[in-house]
């Protein structure tokens, strides 16, 4: 992965789409030594128009723009300790911004930009931070409920990229970000998963969310056909 910045780099990137009333998300471009690597920040609207930035990407002046239209960035979730690359110039732009990240990647978070905290209380109960169990305290979620429906916002546990192409697609493909069907990347049960059976427990969990809409990952497409039945079998993939 790239070293993380310390100056505001914008990558190329797409524009921001707001998915309902109250979430933005955007994807963006990591250069990698074989190819690209798409990334994806989500945003979350709280009461009070409070923001919630979930994998922070540096956008360009209009798209930044935009954000601030939308409401106060006001916490930053740093889901796991390879997502710092734009943590710190977040912080340097928006200093009042409460950090969070989850407990097991609060070392390696902090040397990039200070944790404020591991339990956020984000005064909205809307909106529900998870440290993801079975993952040694390395991965963070988010559960977003709203008058539409509910939204899961995973980071590395679930890849869903369909479009990996060249040297670059192969790699995905074998570390198991890419594929046909979204999947548990063989490269994330390895590094992180420590215990397969609570991992596979809550996403049966997840699974049974009231009005599950869509699932959103940081590295592939968004998740709206059957999220259920996806996070089941993701779950048994585990056993």
């Amino acid at each position: 992965m790239p070293r993380p910045h310390k100056q505001w780099k914008v990558l190329p990137h797409d524009p921001l789409v707001e998915i309902e009333d109250g979430i933005l998300t955007v994807t963006g471009d990591i250069r990698m030594p074989l190819g690209h690597l798409k990334r994806r920040m989500t945003i979350v609207r709280l009461n009070g128009g409070r923001l919630v930035v979930y994998s922070a990407i540096a956008l360009d002046e209009s798209e930044m723009a935009r954000i601030e239209a939308y409401g106060t960035p006001a916490f930053m979730v740093v889901p796991s300790d390879i997502h710092r690359l734009d943590a710190r110039i977040w912080k340097d732009r928006y200093p009042a911004i409460h950090v969070v990240a989850p407990e097991g990647a609060r070392k390696k978070v902090e040397e990039v930009v200070h944790v404020d905290t591991s339990t956020p209380d984000f005064g909205d109960p809307r909106v529900q931070f998870v440290t993801v169990p079975g993952v040694e305290g390395h991965e963070a979620a988010l559960v977003v409920t709203t008058d539409r429906g509910t939204t899961l916002i995973l980071n590395d546990i679930v890849g869903n990229i369909h479009d990996a192409r060249g040297a670059g697609g192969w790699i995905l493909r074998k570390a198991g970000f890419a594929g046909d069907h979204p999947q548990v990347p063989r490269v994330v049960k390895r590094k992180i998963v420590e215990d397969e059976r609570q991992l596979g427990a809550q996403l049966e969990a997840w699974a049974e969310l009231p009005q599950l809409a869509r699932i959103l990952v940081s590295h592939g497409e968004p998740i709206e056909h059957e999220p259920r039945k996806v996070l089941r079998d993701l779950a048994r993939s585990l056993q």
